[in-house]
């Protein structure tokens, strides 16, 4: 096998983490709307959790790039 091919199936193999990092985010949406439907006066005191969810599911997906990019490009 070629060193670019095998370059190329790493970056792709590494970019699945973007997929699990769309799927966290939706998740912790989806568990603060549930949360803030059901109890709208407690939906403020989540909004912290919120966004540490938030940051650190991005987080993981932009992990995951750059090990893509550190792939292709070295």
């Amino acid at each position: 096998m070629d060193v670019a091919a095998a370059k190329m199936i790493g970056a792709g193999l590494a970019c699945i983490a973007l997929a699990g990092a769309g799927a966290g985010i939706g998740a912790v949406f989806n568990g603060y709307l549930q949360g803030a439907l059901r109890n709208p006066g407690a939906a403020s005191t989540q909004v912290t959790n919120l966004f540490l969810g938030f940051a650190l599911c991005e987080a993981t997906g932009l992990f995951g790039l750059v090990i893509a990019l550190i792939f292709m490009f070295t």
